[in-house]
């Protein structure tokens, strides 16, 4: 078989082809040459990029079989999420690669304006000495605010700390707990620019955030306090600090990010009291070897099947370890399903949890149970990241059902659901002993303990004798070996149900011999070999 085509669109690492490994017939493509882009996207199961190459509606359009786009870096302006989504495409980023990187440069700036050494540079290197004129402040015992305490901003209040420093925190969602844990005080944003000698920003840019530092804000600031975005431009409002520098209500800013990246027209420019970089947050050999790193891997598990943890059209977020072997086993469970209902139009599905499973996240086990149930029903490519649309699409009401008793296996899942018929079918799964066995346990009500196998039979007929001497016979005489078989009945001449395991798949034409045969209620093969 051809190896799956991971199109690079951009320079990255060498170690981020290290990473992809030799599984991947790697290709390469200029992604801001739109052409040779959407020629190259025709054949490609995944793309990596960074934030030149614009994977857009268009572009997305063009790749009929990818399955997973990968920004190496955090940001996503260039990918349209949306699109990707609706045509099941994973998309995933690197949202940890950058963070040691921008914490460092955050203290950078902090450093560069409380000693003036951008500026004592750059006089010195004109010939001029102008010591006195470049006094600066110790950090020693100031006031450090943070807003938002986040990844970046917890290792700027452990580097600050070591400074001697005092550091306080606004945000709406960190408790005090965890503020306690850093040794920062939660304090409103109020109180943070009336007390920081040195403030910095990390904020997600959202409606709610976009200008959040403005006039107003700025005024509660100390005259000698400086102010810090390395996070995304426009958190700061650039008009209003532009004025607060020249009336220099307060002493200075660092910028790395701005509204408009290069600035070229940009009037804080030609400000004395400001220090400016080009968006370097993440520009370091570090970090950028770390994005690579960690999208190639996500690119592996992605294209290998498996759910992405830093994917970030998936619902669910990282995945417990306990919870993570219970993906698989859903999935199967939702093709036993599939099977069971017959392709019958599905109106409702109950995905039921019991056990210790409750105590984690449970949500990408939905998931899980979506992709298996609609993978062989449906002609699109069916993905963790569409499966959701999917059922929406068609009507189809998804619940997550959680219960801590499980009274007879440590964890059992149970897929039940309503069909347009009225009929309801369920099926429910484990996983048993130190091995992790995935077993059905359960068909439509009736118990059952049967190992997954890659070809299984479901049968339901009137029970009476002989009848699996008539069914033993009819595989025998094809050549297909039953490899295991349970029975299970509510009572004694009433109904019962046959699941048979066997080595090979059925012929349609048997498979409704055998039907006729015992006069099966239900007869049907489900094929879960790949």
């Amino acid at each position: 078989m051809p190896k799956p085509v991971v199109l690079i669109a951009e320079e990255l690492s060498p170690a981020t082809v290290d990473a992809l490994g030799p599984d991947f017939d790697i290709r390469h493509v200029d992604g801001t040459d739109r052409p040779a882009l959407l020629a190259e996207l025709a054949g490609a199961d995944a793309i990596l990029v960074r934030s030149a190459t614009k994977v857009d509606a268009e572009a997305i359009a063009a790749a009929k079989q990818l399955r997973v786009i990968a920004r190496a870096g955090v940001g996503l302006d260039n990918v349209d999420i949306k699109a990707a989504t609706a045509a099941g495409v994973m998309v995933v980023n690197a949202p940890t690669s950058n963070i040691i990187s921008a914490a460092e440069l955050t203290v950078g700036h902090i450093l560069s304006l409380a000693r003036h050494i951008p500026a004592a540079h750059g006089a010195l290197a004109d010939g001029q000495w102008k010591r006195s004129k470049y006094t600066g402040v110790e950090l020693y015992e100031k006031t450090i605010g943070i807003i938002g305490l986040g990844r970046i901003g917890a290792l700027i209040a452990a580097r600050m700390q070591a400074f001697g420093t005092n550091v306080i925190a606004y945000d709406p969602y960190i408790t005090s707990a965890r503020a306690q844990q850093l040794g920062v005080q939660p304090v409103s944003l109020e109180e943070l620019l009336k007390q920081s000698d040195f403030i910095t920003i990390h904020m997600p840019k959202t409606p709610e955030t976009t200008g959040m530092i403005s006039s107003e804000q700025l005024a509660l600031m100390k005259p000698t306090a400086f102010i810090v975005n390395v996070a995304r431009g426009g958190l700061i409002d650039e008009d209003a600090l532009y004025q607060a520098l020249q009336d220099h209500t307060i002493a200075g800013a660092g910028l790395d990010v701005f509204v408009s990246e290069p600035p070229a027209e940009s009037p804080l420019l030609g400000l004395e009291n400001i220090i400016v970089t080009p968006h370097l947050g993440a520009s370091t050999d570090e970090a950028q070897e770390k994005a690579g790193v960690s999208v190639a891997k996500s690119v592996r598990l992605a294209l290998s099947g498996e759910l992405v943890p830093d994917a970030v059209n998936v619902a669910g977020g990282v995945i417990d370890p306990y919870v993570r072997p219970g993906i698989p086993l859903v999935e199967k469970l939702g093709r036993v399903f599939s099977g069971l209902a017959q392709h019958s139009p599905l109106t409702s599905v109950d995905v039921e949890v019991r056990g210790e499973l409750v105590d984690y996240d449970v949500s990408v086990l939905k998931l899980s149970a979506l992709k298996g149930i609609f993978g062989s029903v449906v002609s699109e490519n069916v993905s963790y990241v569409n499966a959701p649309l999917l059922a929406e699409q068609r009507g189809v009401a998804v619940r997550l059902l959680t219960d801590p008793e499980s009274p007879e296996y440590r964890n059992v899942i149970t897929l039940r659901g309503a069909l347009a018929d009225g009929s309801q079918v369920s099926v429910s799964g484990t996983l048993t002993g130190t091995k992790q066995i995935e077993k059905i346990v359960e068909v439509n009500g009736y118990e059952v303990e049967v190992p997954f196998a890659e070809h299984l039979i479901v049968m339901l007929y009137t029970d009476r004798p002989g009848i699996v001497a008539v069914y033993g016979r009819e595989l025998g005489d094809a050549g297909i070996n039953i490899a295991g078989m349970q029975i299970a009945r509510h009572v004694a001449g009433g109904t019962a149900l046959s699941v048979l395991t066997v080595d090979s798949p059925v012929p349609s034409g048997l498979l409704a011999s055998l039907s006729d045969s015992i006069s099966a209620d239900l007869l049907v093969e489900i094929d879960l070999s790949e």
